[in-house]
């Protein structure tokens, strides 16, 4: 049985770029985040250990630090504007690529554009951008297009964890509305998200047949490395941590690829992988590698 890991998986550099603020010793017991820094389990644990405080957006009340911190997800301006006026000290850890998805998003409004944005409409990350625009509407798939009746120029951009091609597709069918005259189309996928989508069709290229995909079970981009092996005909399976591994998924297999979303710690992906290798060597013998040890995250992460 082979092992292959991928090229490019795990933290990015806007997610470590937010761990990294909120573990700064002078935070120390002196910091709240507002709502989830980043979609990891493991993380949120380390932020809790150092003292950090953590509460959602609806818990403002209940915040006792002078310090306060907007998540790498990002927020509405109101938001940010509500933490000030409240008295706190307001630190943005906003990932610079959600920070564009707003500045574009906005662009198009003013441009005349109804803006349109795909994704997930519960998701943090949308409902931030949303906070900053007049009208809007958030498009999943073509069960959503209803929302776009009467509007006849369309700007969209796209929830930055997105999948290019389903994000495409909602494009060509708002293109094929029969009232729509113009569709815009900002592509605000991330570059790291978009390494790793690609990094999973290079595993495929190799021949796994099991994919092993780490990340916490609220983070939408590891939800679709998962989804896009699945829909190539892969069986792939969602972990936060080895605790999540079942032994019955390697019988009768032979090439296992593993990957991890942009929030995942490096650390989450050292021991999963070995975890898998020391399976894999229990079946049948010491794994076979086909990829880059030890592990690390893209250049572009």
């Amino acid at each position: 049985m082979k092992l292959s890991l991928a090229t490019a998986m795990g933290t990015c550099f806007g997610v470590q770029d937010a761990i990294d603020l909120a573990l700064s010793p002078e935070f120390k017991d002196r910091l709240t985040v507002v709502g989830q820094l980043v979609h990891n389990p493991q993380t949120v644990e380390r932020l809790r250990a150092n003292g950090v405080a953590i509460v959602e957006r609806h818990e403002i009340d209940h915040i006792t630090t002078q310090a306060v911190m907007i998540t790498a997800h990002g927020a509405a301006d109101t938001t940010r504007l509500d933490l000030q006026q409240r008295g706190f000290t307001v630190y943005d850890a906003t990932c610079p690529l959600v920070m564009r998805l707003h500045k574009l998003a906005r662009y198009l409004e003013r441009k005349g554009y109804f803006p349109v944005i795909v994704g997930q409409a519960n998701h943090v990350e949308v409902q931030g951008v949303l906070g900053n625009l007049s009208r809007s509407a958030v498009i999943a798939g073509p069960q959503d297009f209803h929302k776009l009746e009467g509007e006849t120029r369309i700007g969209v951009v796209s929830q930055t964890t997105n999948r290019l091609q389903k994000v495409e597709q909602v494009v060509a069918g708002i293109q094929a509305l029969p009232w729509i005259e113009e569709v815009r189309f900002v592509d605000t996928i991330c570059q790291p998200v978009k390494d790793r989508q690609q990094a999973i069709g290079d595993l495929l290229q190799l021949g796994i047949d099991l994919g092993i995909v780490i990340g916490g079970k609220n983070s939408a981009n590891t939800r679709k490395l998962k989804e896009l092996m699945i829909d190539r005909g892969v069986e792939a399976h969602h972990v936060e941590s080895i605790a999540d591994i079942d032994e019955e998924w390697f019988c009768d297999k032979e090439h296992v690829g593993i990957t991890a979303g942009t929030s995942t710690p490096q650390d989450v992906i050292e021991e999963v992988s070995e975890y898998v290798r020391q399976l894999i060597a229990k079946r049948s013998g010491p794994a076979k590698h086909t990829s880059h040890d030890p592990i690390t995250p893209s250049a572009s992460s």
